[in-house]
């Protein structure tokens, strides 16, 4: 699967912890972010890490783009709690994106927990149909074919 992870700054130290207790679950997707998040995120787990523009710089809508040609399975969004001064359009577009297009997004997480343990059974492959060209559906599809 192709999960893409935003956070907020003041959320950063809790994604590293959350990425640090499910590294052997994420080691197994193709992971992108924003490219702070990418760069402490791969510091903090050797996980490999695509990494796209400072989210202040177009990162979130590069990866809002990506939902939209439905190139991301998965969307790990650890966001603030505090109120923002004026309504964030780029964030309302990169979670309308997600519902248009049908991809599990968390913004918490308690929600974060739950996609994962989804990965890990299995429940979301039905993103295969979605996304059958994502690297990581291309090498499901050519382990499966070597066991058959």
């Amino acid at each position: 699967m192709e999960i893409a992870i935003i956070a907020d700054d003041t959320r950063k130290e809790l994604m590293i912890q959350f990425c640090i207790a499910y590294c052997g679950t994420l080691s197994k997707h193709n992971l992108c972010a924003t490219a702070k998040t990418a760069t402490v995120l791969s510091e903090a787990t050797g996980l490999t890490v695509e990494t796209f523009l400072p989210g202040s710089h177009g990162g979130d809508q590069q990866i809002t783009s990506r939902i939209a040609c439905d190139e991301i399975d998965v969307l790990l969004y650890f966001r603030s709690t505090n109120p923002k001064p004026e309504f964030d359009e780029a964030e309302y577009n990169l979670l309308r994106m997600c519902d248009v297009h049908n991809v599990p997004f968390a913004t918490n997480i308690a929600t974060a927990e739950v996609i994962v343990h989804a990965l890990e059974r299995g429940d979301l492959d039905w993103r295969e149909l979605v996304n059958p060209h994502s690297e990581y559906n291309r090498r499901k599809r050519g382990a499966a074919s070597v066991h058959t």
